[in-house]
């Protein structure tokens, strides 16, 4: 196979490109990645078995940060806040004196999302070994999260029966759906708002699986860009062929 620095050079030669950075940048150096994928000899076994190994570092990685006290509360990326129809309820409590109150409420939510995600790994584990050659080749090809929708697709409607009870009972512990309920009722009393809906199990459970997505994704998008991420022989067999 000719090696990735003889090659280079004689795309630029043809495409104009002014660098070895610059072609890497464009759909012919992609392409060029995918050449040097298929030309390694893995089998789709090893390929398929790179993969389960690197899910299953995401998920227990992604559900350990996920499950922690302040997992969700803490991140950015993943808090659960108010409900989006209901935000002018928080902004409209918070005017009139009711911040603590509102901040108890996001508090007891985002504890129950963490309470949920302590269920997730045996589901996503499952997923896993329902896992095809097929499905495994394609999410090697595939974009940076294509592992992380694979998970997604097979394993969200479980997740959510799984969670729903989970974050419906923390919420009642928490006492946070009896908080949600008075804030949106002292709310719909303020003069003129439009009114909302005190129901949010739903929106709870889902914001929480949302989340465990986010982090998976994050750990999947280490194991193919940081040789580093890459923990054992089979992820770097299958992980290191693209960018090495």
């Amino acid at each position: 196979m000719y090696k990735k620095w003889i090659i280079v050079p004689i795309i630029c030669l043809l495409t104009g490109c002014s660098s070895q950075a610059q072609f890497n940048k464009t759909k012919l150096g992609k392409a060029l990645e995918k050449i040097q994928t298929q030309s390694t000899g893995l089998s789709e076994n090893e390929i398929a078995n790179g993969l389960k190994e690197a899910l299953k570092v995401g998920i227990s990685n992604g559900s350990a940060q996920a499950s922690q006290v302040d997992g969700y509360l803490k991140n950015d990326y993943i808090r659960i806040l108010f409900p989006p129809d209901a935000r002018k309820v928080e902004e409209t409590l918070r005017r009139i004196g009711l911040g603590n109150e509102v901040d108890r409420f996001i508090l007891s939510l985002n504890r129950a999302a963490e309470d949920a995600a302590k269920q997730s790994k045996p589901i996503f584990l499952k997923a896993i070994t329902s896992m095809t050659i097929n499905d495994a080749v394609g999410i090697l090809k595939g974009p940076d999260t294509a592992a992380t929708a694979y998970l997604r697709r097979t394993t969200n409607d479980e997740l959510y029966n799984t969670f729903f009870p989970v974050v419906d009972s923390t919420l009642n512990l928490n006492q946070a759906t009896r908080y949600y309920t008075d804030l949106v009722n002292t709310y719909n009393k303020v003069p003129f708002v439009q009114k909302v809906n005190p129901d949010l199990k739903q929106y709870a459970t889902q914001k929480a699986i949302d989340g465990l997505y986010f982090l998976i994704a994050q750990e999947e998008k280490k194991i193919r860009e940081n040789p580093a991420a890459r923990v054992n022989e089979i992820l770097r067999k299958v992980f290191g062929q693209g960018g090495q």
